[in-house]
Formats: structure tokens, C-alpha cells, sequence
């Protein structure tokens, strides 16, 4: 029987190369692509494989339960692959109840719909939820976290995505729901929408823009370059031990002010400009609220467990990055327009 994996939030950044993966490695896999196509959902990451037999778009809410439920009874999933989010810390901020609506009533919603149309039995299948680091809080300058980490979340993001982990797991004790949950470090990595901050820099290095970095810069992130995120996902959906929890991270911790030096630098040299040229546009900006000062994974789990660990270095991952972005200008530049958001009309409105 073919397997069907319905895959919410799959024209985001992270779950376009999730579901291109899925759809490339399983053909015999029937991967329903779901997604509202928010402003940072862009089917264009997707083109290359719309085409493909074994994959369907779906336009739809996760906080549509009407919608879901039409979703579950046409395809009849035995797995859900679960992206949907929003997601930007600053956006969390200035509109936090967009956060809650989303991120925790859309996971209900979908837990929900797992839970009864896979009511008769739950062998073979499996919700995944797909979280992040920032639950755990913020960190000093040692330690890590690991699966054991007490939640602590400081903004009205990471509050939402710790209340929806909670929800997931409520699910497995009560229901028995076969669940797994991935908390991943910052992705970064080809079609990112640029209000993050690498894609924010690439493209303001190219318009000679102002480079904003909060505070000192001193901010540590660890960074995973997606492709790497999107195997992961995919050996703890299929290998990982029902009702645990996978920390995935790229043991690749820099400063804030370090990755962008380093961005700048690769800058300089492919674009043929003297090094240190763009640095010169590094601007120091007021520090949001509640910034935790460091994140850093333990990965170890994932990696003793199912053999994972990532495939390139972050100075790899950047300079295949910033190569990504400066052959695809036009891509960049429909998403700068917002010329990319009649993509579907164009394509699925016919």
C-alpha cells in the first residue's frame, strides 16, 4: 500500500526542502504538501518538482479545522510531517495572538484530526512535530541543551511553540497518539525569506543597505544548513522511538557579529570587491525585548541513535548559500516585490 505523508506548512523555508526530499527519495510515497501561503509561504521554492506524480499542493489553514478534516478523509495520511508555524521572534512581538492562534489552536487541530481518523489503529502511523531550541529558553556561556532541558520560553514565539510541544505530547499520554518531536537550532540555507538574518544581509550587501545587528552582536545561535535539517527529519520520522523527543543541531555556534563578518567576507571575495568592503555596513541597532543571550544544542542523541550529523561546515554552508542567492536574483527579487504571492494564482487557479 502507498504511504501518504501530509506535510503542513510545505512552501515555508524549511518544509519546501522537506517535502522536495520526501518527494525525491520516496516516489512510491503520495506527499500532500499543505500550506495557506502566508507571506512567507512561496511555491515557487517548489517548482522544480510540481510536476511530480507523487506530490499534491493543497491550499488550506491548519486553523480551519473544517479544512483539515476535508484534507484527512480525502487522502487518508498514515503520517503528518508538522512545519506550519509562524515563526519570526519580532512578528511574535508585535502581534502575539497570531502566535497562539496558529502555533498552538493549529497543532490541536491537527492532533485532533490524527487522533480520530486514525482511531481504528495506530499501527503504522506517526504525527511529527517539528519545534525549536528557543522553547528551552536562553543559555550563559556554557552548557547545552539537551532532551532533558526544563522549558523556560522568553517571547511570545518560543511560548507558543513549548505550549504546542506540550499539547503534542499530552496527546501520546492520553490517546496514545504515536508521536515524535524535533527541537532544531537556526536554519539557514537556500530560499530563506530574507527577514532572517543571513538572507537579510546577503541582500542588503547587494543593495548597499545597512547590515542591523541587535545589541553587541554578541548573540550566539547554532546553525544548521536546512538540507541537513530535512534528513534529520526524515531518519526521526521513520527510525525514531514513538513519544521521544530528537534535538538537531549543527555543533556550529557563532556570535551574531562573527557569522556576519564571515558573510561579509565570503561577500567580498565573490563579488570581486576588495575584503572588508561590507563590513563597512554592519549597523548596531536597539536590542529587542527578551533576547536570550545563546542557544546550543546537544545533538548527540540524534546522532548516537540514528547515525545522523550534518554533511557540511557552517563556512560550507554559507558560501552554498550565498552562491544560491546569487544566481536567483529573480527569485529574490519577486519575493522583495511580493510579485512571488501570484504564483499560485498563476499556476493552481486555472
Amino acid at each position: 500500500m502507498k504511504k501518504c505523508i501530509l506535510i503542513t506548512g510545505g512552501a515555508g523555508f524549511i518544509g519546501s526542502h522537506v517535502v522536495r526530499h520526501f518527494v525525491l527519495k520516496y516516489p512510491k510515497y503520495q506527499v500532500v504538501n499543505v500550506d495557506s501561503l502566508t507571506y512567507a509561504g512561496n511555491l515557487e521554492n517548489l517548482k522544480d518538482i510540481e510536476t511530480a506524480t507523487n506530490y499534491k499542493f493543497e491550499k488550506a489553514d491548519i486553523t480551519d479545522r473544517h479544512s483539515l478534516h476535508e484534507l484527512f478523509n480525502k487522502y487518508r495520511p498514515d503520517g503528518v510531517i508538522h512545519l506550519a508555524a509562524e515563526s519570526h521572534v519580532d512578528r511574535s512581538i508585535s502581534n502575539p495572538l497570531a502566535f497562539v492562534h496558529t502555533n498552538v489552536v493549529g497543532t490541536v487541530n491537527l492532533l485532533e484530526e490524527a487522533r480520530h481518523a486514525w482511531k481504528d489503529s495506530f499501527v503504522d502511523k506517526r504525527f511529527h512535530h517539528i519545534s525549536t531550541d528557543e522553547v528551552f529558553g536562553s543559555l550563559g556561556t556554557n552548557g547545552l541543551f539537551s532532551e532533558e532541558t526544563k522549558y523556560d520560553p522568553h517571547s511570545p514565539y518560543s511560548a507558543s511553540k513549548a505550549s504546542s510541544d506540550h499539547f503534542v505530547r499530552a496527546y501520546h499520554d492520553t490517546y496514545g497518539l504515536p508521536i515524535v518531536i524535533t527541537n532544531c537550532s537556526n536554519n539557514y540555507g537556500p530560499n530563506h525569506f530574507p527577514e532572517k538574518l543571513i538572507p537579510l544581509c546577503i541582500t542588503n550587501i547587494l543593495e548597499g543597505k545597512a547590515l542591523p545587528i541587535y545589541g553587541d552582536g554578541k548573540y550566539t545561535r547554532d546553525w544548521l544548513y536546512v538540507v541537513d535539517h530535512a534528513r534529520a527529519i526524515d531518519l526521526v520520522f521513520h527510525k525514531g522511538v514513538d513519544g521521544s523527543s530528537y534535538n538537531i543541531g549543527g555543533f556550529n555556534e557563532w556570535q551574531n557579529i562573527d557569522l556576519v563578518r564571515e558573510l561579509c567576507r565570503q561577500m567580498d571575495e565573490k563579488l570581486g570587491r576588495e575584503v572588508g568592503t561590507s563590513e563597512s555596513q554592519i549597523t548596531f541597532i536597539k536590542d529587542r525585548p527578551g533576547h536570550d543571550l545563546r542557544y546550543a544544542i546537544d545533538a548527540s542523541k540524534i546522532k548516537n541513535e540514528l547515525g545522523w550529523k550534518p554533511s557540511v561546515t557552517f563556512q560550507e554552508g554559507l558560501a552554498l548559500t550565498i552562491d544560491w542567492y546569487l544566481n536567483n536574483q529573480d527569485w529574490l527579487r519577486k519575493v522583495l516585490t511580493g510579485d512571488y504571492q501570484d504564483y499560485y494564482s498563476d499556476h493552481y487557479s486555472k
